[in-house]
Parts: C-alpha cells; sequence; structure tokens
C-alpha cells in the first residue's frame, strides 16, 4: 500500500480537507456535520480575518488515493507576542485508528513549525484558542454543544504514542435549570438588589443597540479575560467576523450585560444549540433542505450553551456572576430549556470551577489541549 503525504492546494484538494470528516464519523451517531460554506470560509486567506495576522498550512495523507487523515500546521504569531513564548500549532486533526498515518500528520506540523522558528508544538486548535480548540478526551456518549470538538476516543493513543502530553485541560459542565437550588435562585434577588444601591445594573442585551452592545463586550473581552492561559486578545477584525456570525442565533432572553452608572463592566453570552438541528444535516451541507431545518427547527432546541461570561477586574466577586446565572436559569425554566453546558473552563481557573459546582453544575466532558518540545 502507498501511502502520499500533500499540501491542500486547489479548491478540489479543500472541499476534500473538509468533506473527510463526514466519511470517517459517517456511522457515529453523535458526530454533528460542520456548516459547509462556515469551513470553507475559514480557510478563504483573502477574507477570512484570521489570515490578516496569522497563517496555516493544510495537509491531507492518502493511502491508494483514499484520504486517511488531515491536519492544519498554524502560524499564530500574535498569540506568541502576547504570551512571549516560541509555539507553533497544529488543528483540524483527524485520523483513521492508525498512530503511523497520525506520526505522518503530526510530523508536517512538526516541520512547518520548525522551519517558522518554534521550538513547541501544541494543538489542537482551529485556528486559534478562540475558536474551537482541544480534543474531546472524556465524554464520548452525546453529541457535543454548538462550537464545541468531537472525535473518536483512539484519538489519545494517537497524541500519546506520538510523543505528545498534556498541556492542559478545558472542561465542560453540564446542569438542568431543576437542578439548580431555589435557595441560590432567592439569594439573586437580594445580590442583585444590593448591586443596585451600587449603581450596578444588570440587563438584557438591546436587540436595537445591537452595535453598540457588541462593542461593549469585544472591550470587556479582552479585559476579562487577559490573564488567563491560552488567551489571545481578539483582534477587532476577528470580533466582527464572529459577532455577524452570532447575530443570527442568539436570543435576548439569554445574553445579559453589567453596567457601572452606564459603563460597561460584564457580560454573559448563551446560545442556542444548533446542533440539535445540524446533526441532522447531511455532510454539513445546507441545500436543499438544511436552511429550513435551522429556520423551522430554531424553536425547539431544548439546550443552550453558555458560551462566554466575564467581568473585569475590580467587580468581580460582587455577585454580578451569580445574577447573570440565575437570570439565564430562570429564563430557561420560561422556555422549557432542559439543560446547559457551560464551556470550555481552564482546569485551572479554581473560583469559575467551584461556582459552577455550588449551582449543582457537573462536569460531563474534557478536553485536552496537547504540547510537544521540538528541540
Amino acid at each position: 500500500m502507498s501511502i502520499v503525504c500533500k499540501v491542500v492546494e486547489t479548491k478540489k484538494d479543500l472541499k476534500a480537507f473538509i468533506d473527510f470528516p463526514h466519511d470517517l464519523y459517517k456511522d457515529d451517531k453523535n458526530y454533528v456535520p460542520e456548516i459547509y460554506i462556515g469551513q470553507r470560509s475559514m480557510f478563504d486567506k483573502k477574507s477570512y480575518p484570521y489570515y490578516k495576522h496569522g497563517d496555516a498550512c493544510l495537509f491531507l495523507v492518502y493511502r491508494d488515493k483514499t484520504i486517511v487523515g488531515r491536519i492544519a500546521a498554524i502560524h499564530h504569531p500574535l498569540y506568541n507576542e502576547y504570551h512571549s513564548s516560541n509555539a507553533g500549532f497544529f488543528g483540524f486533526f483527524d485520523c483513521i485508528d492508525d498512530v503511523g498515518v497520525a506520526g505522518i500528520l503530526l510530523e508536517k506540523a512538526r516541520q512547518y513549525s520548525l522551519k517558522k522558528g518554534y521550538t513547541t508544538l501544541m494543538g489542537p486548535t482551529n485556528h486559534t484558542t478562540n475558536e474551537t480548540a482541544g480534543m474531546l478526551i472524556d465524554g464520548f456518549d452525546s453529541p457535543p454543544m454548538i462550537m464545541m470538538t468531537y472525535n473518536f476516543p483512539y484519538y489519545v493513543d494517537l497524541m500519546e504514542k506520538n510523543g505528545l502530553q498534556k498541556e492542559m485541560d478545558l472542561l465542560a459542565y453540564y446542569v438542568t435549570p431543576q437542578k439548580v437550588e431555589k435557595k441560590s435562585l432567592a439569594l439573586s434577588d437580594a445580590i442583585n438588589a444590593r448591586l443596585k444601591t451600587k449603581g450596578i445594573v444588570v440587563r438584557k442585551i438591546s436587540v436595537h443597540a445591537i452595535e453598540k452592545d457588541a462593542a461593549m463586550f469585544e472591550e470587556i473581552y479582552n479585559n476579562a479575560w487577559e490573564k488567563n492561559w491560552g488567551f489571545v486578545p481578539f483582534t477587532h477584525e476577528e470580533f466582527v467576523y464572529l459577532k455577524n456570525d452570532l447575530v443570527r442565533i442568539i436570543q435576548p432572553d439569554f445574553v445579559y450585560v453589567a453596567e457601572k452608572n452606564n459603563k460597561p463592566v460584564g457580560f454573559m453570552i448563551c446560545i442556542p444549540n444548533m446542533n440539535e438541528i445540524l446533526i441532522h444535516n447531511k455532510r454539513g451541507r445546507l441545500l436543499p433542505w438544511g436552511i429550513f431545518r435551522l429556520w423551522f427547527g430554531k424553536s425547539k432546541i431544548k439546550t443552550i450553551r453558555v458560551l462566554a461570561m466575564g467581568v473585569i477586574e475590580g467587580y468581580r466577586k460582587q455577585g454580578i456572576e451569580a445574577v447573570f446565572m440565575s437570570n439565564v436559569i430562570k429564563e430557561a425554566l420560561k422556555h422549557n430549556i432542559t439543560g446547559a453546558e457551560a464551556s470550555w473552563i481552564l482546569e485551572n481557573n479554581t473560583e469559575m470551577n467551584q461556582s459552577l459546582l455550588n449551582a449543582g453544575a457537573n462536569v460531563y466532558k474534557t478536553y485536552r489541549i496537547y504540547s510537544q518540545s521540538l528541540v
């Protein structure tokens, strides 16, 4: 059998790169196909904002003309500037259960990173930690939530047998509205009243002032997360791109802003789990029927994902986070939401992990970022 690794160069190659997971996971009931046009746009170096400051090289491995693996070798200079580090990245990794094939793919990422002068390889990130990141290592019994990754259990062996080690684990919590203690909801009313005496108001996002609120989210995000492991600030272009995607699906009842004297100090964004619908979209195509599933199915979604919650320094531990969570839980009960995922949470974020446990949530999926020294 002949094995060939080639660089993705043509539109045909890119289509094969995007479609490979659909074939690999065709018999897996928990696999959710990514929307094809969304994936294609992510690799458009003329329009996707990541490529204004970074780069990536895509590879496919063929065995006797059949694709058996894919990977992206990623050059992310903004991350290294921000962290004063020297790391190359890999992402969009998918592979058959073959350590040798995985080794070929990872070696391409190593060689690419070494040519860029990097001394460490990290991943998976697609393309950055602001996008989908991490390899699922625990919690394979259910489909992923929107904007979360999914892979076979054997991927762990593919990493470890090729010399990669744990860098950081990312946790996903699950909670049902009914599981949250009534006492905590009652306390949140008192906390909210106390916040108001300090000039802090928690409100829903304004659908009539979405651009203003979005600009506020950008500022808070880049401030609130600045000390977190793996964080890299959004560029303005990246944030606008994400905002334009999220505006199509967000429900105002699940997005909150905290303001002190009309100055933003925190926010919480929950999004409907569109994967409940997308799991039925064959090969990620929206046409001919996929677009109708999205349009008519949105109101029937029963789970949500807490995508982001941040409070700037100086306003933490005052109860803003508790009010955010309480408000979302109350709305979830009104909308007949059966459960929510909070993800991803760094394993070393002691405060947030304890808060979620106190609220009745439990870790039900774990994702891992791997690393390997190149020198």
